[in-house]
C-alpha cells in the first residue's frame, strides 16, 4: 500500500467539499477520480500532495514517498534555460557517472574482485536510472508536448505562461515520482501529444491519479475509478467505460432492494395494524414492530444526474449545398495550409490536426474574422452560420445571466427567455448572478443558450466542450446529433469527435490538408493499418559519442557484453509476443491486438537502439 486515507473530510467553512472518503492507491495502480465540476476533484489532489490539508482522516502511506503534482513544479528560474532546468532532474545519474569514471581510472592501474563488484554495481544502478538514455528521453517528452529542440537553449523567461506549465509538466515526468497526481492534462494538447501521453501513462512503472474530462483518455489510461458525488467517493474497478455501466448497475439494483424492503416494511405495518389491539396476537404485532425497529433500512442512493437539455433547431432550411471551399489558402504572416472542401445540409465535419496547423484560422476565416491569403469560399443559398468561440464564450459582462441573454433578444418575453435559461440550467436566482462571477462552465452554457436562440441552420463550433464537465459534453453531444442542419467544428476532444463527425477535415504539419468520409474511430482505422499513427519512438542513439569516449577499455567491454545479453532477450520476447498474433484471444479482440502492436513497436525499437549502440561500441573496441 502506497497511500491510503480513511474517513477524509474537508471544508470550507461552514461548506462541506468532502466527507467520510476513503482512497487507497496501491503499487503501479492507474486510477482516475470523476465527477461533475465543482465536487471537489482538484481539491482533493490538492490535499494528497500535500498543497491543502485534509480537515479530518487517518493517512497511512509508505515512508520515502514521493508525489508529484503539475501545480507544485513552479518554475521561478527565468533566467535559466529550459534544458538547465531539466537537468536538475538528473543529479543523481551525474553523480553515478562521475563515480564510474573515477573507477575506471583506477582499474586502468588495478583491477580487483572488490572493485569490479562496485563497477558492476554502479553500472547496474545508472543502467535503472536510465543512465545511458536520459538526455534522449528528456528530448523525447520535451518535444512530444510540442517544442522543438532548439527551445531547449532558450531562457525560462522568455515562455509564455502556457508554455512554463507546459515545461513544468515536462519536469514533472521526468522527475517519475512515486505518484503522479495529473489535474486535466490533456489540457491544451493537441491530438498527437494527447495520443502520446496515453502511452507514457499506461506504461508509466509508478502509481498514476488522474482527474479528467477526456473520457477516451480516461478509457485508455485507468484501471480503477473513485467516482465523487454529493461529497462522497466510492471505488470502482475497470476502465471509465465499465464504471459507467456498474454505477448504473449498482443504482438499478439499489432501487429494486429498496422497492421491495419497502413492500416488505408496507405488508408488516398492515399486519401490526391488523392485529395490535387484539389479546390474543398482541404479542405477535409486538415482535413485527421490534422487527421493524432493528431493520436496516436501504437508502437509495441519489444520483447527479442534472444536465442541461436543449434543442438546436433551423428557423429555415437552407439550401442543400451549405458551403464551398475551394482552394482556400489560411495564415497570417505565412500560409498555414490549403483548403478545399464541399459540404451538404446535415454533414457533419470535425477539423483536426496538431496545434499550429490553422484549425482556429480556418473558423475565423470563415466567419470574416481573418482574410484569406488566397482562394475563396461561398456560403449556399439561405445559410444562416450560427458561432461558437472558445476564447468569446469567456466573455465578461456587469451583466445578469438573464439581461445578457434578453439584451440580445428583445423580441421575447421574460418567461421565454428564463425557459431558455433553464434548459442550460439556469434556473431561479441563478438568472440574476452576474456574467463575471460565472464559472468557465456556466460562460459557455450562457453562449450555447445564445446560439440556440439564433436558429442559424449551419453551426461553426471551435473548441465548444472547453469547460464542460463530463455530463455537459454528453448533453451537448445529444443536443448537437439532433440538429438537422450543418455543423463545422473544432475539437480536441476524441470522444466528441467520434460521437458527433460524420466526416473529417485533416490539416497536416506539412500545410497540406485532406478529408475523411467517415468516423473518427473509422479515421484511425485505417491510420493503424496505413501505419501512419506516430508512435512514441525510443531514440536511438543510447549512448552519447562523447560519454562512449570517456568508457574505459573495460568499461566498454562490460557495457558491449551487457548490450548483447540484452538483443538476445528482447529478441526472444519479440518472437513470443508476434506468436499472440496467431492466438485468437487476440486477433478475434480488436483492442487486445492493438495493445499487443504497440508492445511489439516498442521492443523493436529497442531493439533498433540497442543494434546501434552495439555497432557503436563493437567500434571502439
Amino acid at each position: 500500500m502506497l497511500y491510503q486515507i480513511s474517513r477524509a473530510a474537508k471544508y470550507y467553512g461552514a461548506e462541506t467539499v468532502f466527507e467520510d472518503c476513503n482512497f487507497e492507491i496501491r503499487g503501479k495502480e492507474k486510477i482516475a477520480i470523476v465527477g461533475r465540476n465543482g465536487c471537489g476533484k482538484t481539491t482533493f489532489l490538492r490535499c494528497l500532495c500535500g498543497e491543502e490539508n485534509f480537515d479530518r482522516g487517518t493517512i497511512s502511506k509508505q515512508n520515502g514517498i514521493t508525489i508529484g503534482y503539475l501545480a507544485q513544479k513552479v518554475l521561478e528560474h527565468d533566467e535559466r534555460t529550459v534544458e538547465e532546468e531539466l537537468m536538475t532532474i538528473y543529479a543523481h545519474v551525474f553523480e553515478l557517472q562521475d563515480e564510474m569514471r573515477e573507477l575506471e581510472k583506477q582499474m586502468e592501474t588495478d583491477v580487483n574482485e572488490k572493485i569490479l563488484a562496485q563497477y558492476a554495481r554502479l553500472q547496474e544502478e545508472f543502467e535503472s536510472v536510465n543512465g545511458y538514455n536520459w538526455e534522449s528521453e528528456m528530448k523525447t517528452v520535451f518535444t512530444r508536448f510540442g517544442f522543438d529542440l532548439s527551445d531547449l537553449k532558450k531562457k525560462i523567461g522568455e515562455f509564455s505562461g502556457g508554455q512554463k506549465t507546459r515545461i513544468a509538466f515536462v519536469r514533472l515526468l521526468l522527475s517519475k515520482p512515486d505518484v503522479l497526481l495529473l489535474d486535466e492534462p490533456t489540457n491544451h494538447l493537441d491530438l498527437s501529444a494527447i495520443e502520446w501521453l496515453e502511452g507514457y501513462v499506461k506504461n508509466y512503472p509508478r502509481a498514476v491519479v488522474v482527474v479528467s474530462h477526456d473520457r477516451m483518455f480516461l478509457d485508455r489510461v485507468t484501471d480503477y475509478v473513485y467516482d465523487m458525488e454529493f461529497g462522497k467517493m466510492k471505488r470502482y474497478t475497470g476502465s471509465y467505460s465499465s464504471f459507467t455501466i456498474q454505477k448504473e448497475n449498482d443504482l438499478e439494483r439499489l432501487q429494486q432492494a429498496y422497492d421491495r424492503q419497502q413492500k416488505d416494511i408496507q405488508r408488516l405495518q398492515a399486519l401490526i395494524e391488523k392485529f395490535r389491539y387484539k389479546k390474543n396476537k398482541a404479542a405477535f404485532a409486538q415482535s413485527k414492530i421490534k422487527y421493524l425497529e432493528r431493520m436496516d433500512k436501504i437508502e437509495v442512493e441519489k444520483a447527479d444526474t442534472k444536465t442541461f437539455h436543449a434543442h438546436f433547431t433551423p428557423a429555415i432550411k437552407g439550401g442543400e449545398r451549405v458551403l464551398d471551399v475551394e482552394k482556400l489558402v489560411i495564415g497570417y504572416d505565412k500560409p498555414l495550409c490549403e483548403v478545399s472542401l464541399e459540404m451538404h445540409r446535415g454533414n457533419r465535419i470535425g477539423v483536426i490536426g496538431s496545434n499550429g496547423t490553422g484549425k482556429s484560422t480556418l473558423v475565423k476565416t470563415l466567419m470574416g474574422l481573418q482574410a484569406p491569403l488566397s482562394g475563396s469560399f461561398l456560403y449556399g443559398h439561405q445559410i444562416e452560420v450560427g458561432y461558437f468561440d472558445q476564447q468569446l464564450a469567456q466573455f465578461s459582462s456587469g451583466k445578469t445571466v438573464l439581461e445578457e441573454l434578453w439584451d440580445e433578444n428583445p423580441e421575447l418575453d421574460r418567461t421565454a427567455v428564463r425557459g431558455v435559461l433553464g434548459q442550460f440550467l439556469f434556473s431561479a436566482d441563478d438568472v440574476f448572478k452576474t456574467v463575471d462571477v460565472l464559472s468557465g462552465g456556466e460562460k459557455v452554457r450562457l453562449s450555447l443558450a445564445k446560439l440556440l436562440l439564433k436558429h442559424s441552420n449551419m453551426l461553426i463550433l471551435d473548441e465548444p466542450t472547453n469547460h464542460l464537465d463530463i455530463p455537459g459534453k454528453e448533453a451537448l453531444e445529444e443536443s448537437l446529433k439532433g440538429f438537422t442542419g450543418s455543423i463545422l467544428f473544432v475539437s480536441h476532444d476524441r470522444y466528441f469527435i467520434n460521437q458527433l463527425a460524420t466526416g473529417l477535415l485533416i490539416l497536416n504539419d506539412d500545410e497540406t490538408t485532406e478529408f475523411f468520409d467517415g468516423t473518427y474511430e473509422e479515421y484511425m482505422e485505417r491510420a493503424r493499418e496505413k501505419n501512419i499513427i506516430q508512435k512514441a519512438e525510443v531514440p536511438k542513439a543510447s549512448v552519447q559519442k562523447d560519454e562512449k569516449k570517456r568508457l574505459s577499455p573495460e568499461g566498454r567491454r562490460r557495457r558491449l557484453a551487457a548490450v548483447e545479453k540484452k538483443i538476445t532477450e528482447t529478441e526472444a520476447e519479440l518472437e513470443k509476443l508476434r506468436e499472440l498474433r496467431f492466438d485468437p484471444e487476440y486477433y478475434q479482440d480488436y483492442t487486445k491486438l492493438n495493445e499487443l502492436d504497440e508492445k511489439i513497436t516498442a521492443l523493436e525499437n529497442d531493439t533498433a537502439r540497442l543494434m546501434d549502440e552495439w555497432e557503436e561500441l563493437s567500434e571502439e573496441s
